[in-house]
């Protein structure tokens, strides 16, 4: 049987899903003992030891994660720079080969449609792609259908669906990740290329989503299997799921579409005006510009903030948050944080009530628990970064 799973879901509220694809390593996972559940339209695994062991076992050593439900998307043609230039607040013509960037799809209105990895491949990988991008799984196909809408005709999209996605998340990934592929030991955050294992070409880009130094993997989905295997027989690794993905990540304070960024909130608030190029901010041109540049100007209305929270009771996506009477925020992501002992949680609050410390109460199932705002992430970030 197969679950329903929310990121701020409890195991035990898992509810039955209607029918979903199979990841192209499910097969893989079920001989693994996973719990499989339902996410974004496929079966995925939840965990295999628990929760609790894999987050642990991720921030001391090696965990592998399957994110092929994400959308990988090759960019082809006449003017592809410029084009998604129109689409994305990113400096896209200043992206050097072997380089990639966060950003975002904005919509009319400046709200975030979903964030996103862009890159510029080298040595001819995807079949020659300009620029080769990840876009969330639940959001894949709106995406694309965004992005058709109002790319030129000159321009060519590819759904890289015949692909896989693996993460190596953890401190010693890059120990792992070498074992198999030397040449990867060169690569810091956030710099990627085409590498060989065994005859396959992978595309291996040095990031992730749990805060962590690590690796993405993009390669043939029938190559997936093999490669996991090889990965998982070295001691520093072990296959982890979507349950401590979801911990990780919240440690590291990174948001997750649909909960703490939707087409309501803005890049500004949300604290991702570093994902907007200093060549964007004065040129504009992206969809979206106007909000963007007014809230610099001026400061957005609601911003998106850390938030401590006292004794044992983790508040969930949607508890309110109030200061005295007065209703401020709403949490947006939350749980308990392995690595800290303590819950922790996510929410946006009026910019009046955001700043470091300000005390608040959140009301979690009619009780109110206390909460101080205070800064992310609330695990260090130990992404390899290049040497200046």
């Amino acid at each position: 049987m197969t679950a329903t799973y929310d990121s701020n879901d409890d195991i035990a509220t898992l509810e039955e899903a209607l029918p979903l694809e199979a990841l192209p390593l499910d097969a893989w996972h079920r001989a693994q003992g996973a719990r499989m559940v339902g996410f974004a339209g496929y079966h995925m695994p939840i965990h295999y030891d628990g929760i609790m062991a894999e987050h642990s076992w991720t921030r001391e050593h090696a965990g592998l994660f399957d994110v092929s439900h994400m959308g990988q998307i090759g960019f082809s043609g006449e003017g592809v720079d410029e084009a998604l230039e129109v689409l994305l607040p990113a400096d896209i013509k200043g992206l050097k080969p072997g380089r990639q960037r966060y950003s975002m799809l904005l919509d009319q209105d400046g709200g975030i449609l979903d964030d996103l990895m862009v890159a510029r491949p080298a040595d001819g990988a995807f079949d020659g792609a300009a620029i080769y991008m990840v876009v969330n799984g639940a959001t894949k196909y709106d995406d694309m259908a965004w992005m058709i809408e109002h790319l030129p005709d000159e321009v060519v999209m590819n759904h890289m669906d015949e692909q896989a996605l693996l993460a190596l998340q953890g401190p010693e990934a890059g120990e792992a990740m070498a074992a198999l592929v030397p040449e990867t030991a060169d690569l810091t955050f956030m710099q990627c290329g085409a590498f060989d294992w065994n005859g396959v070409t992978l595309w291996v880009s040095r990031s992730g989503y749990t805060g962590e130094d690590g690796f993405e993997i993009s390669l043939p989905a029938d190559a997936a299997e093999g490669f996991a295997d090889a990965l998982c027989a070295l001691r520093q690794v072990k296959p982890i799921g979507l349950g401590a993905r979801d911990s990780l990540r919240l440690e590291a304070g990174l948001p997750l579409y649909g909960h703490d960024l939707t087409p309501a909130v803005s890049t500004i608030g949300a604290d991702l005006g570093f994902a907007i190029g200093k060549r964007r901010r004065t040129e504009g041109g992206f969809i979206g510009h106007g909000r963007v540049m007014k809230e610099l100007a001026d400061g957005p209305g609601t911003k998106r903030v850390g938030l401590k929270i006292e004794g044992r009771l983790p508040a969930r996506e949607g508890a309110q948050i109030f200061v005295g009477d007065n209703l401020v925020g709403e949490v947006t992501s939350g749980g308990f944080a392995p690595s800290l002992g303590a819950p922790i949680a996510m929410g946006w609050l009026s910019l009046p009530h955001s700043a470091l410390d300000t005390a608040l109460e959140i009301d979690v199932r009619g009780k109110r628990i206390s909460a101080t705002v205070v800064p992310m992430p609330f695990v260090p970030h130990r992404y390899r970064r290049a040497v200046a």
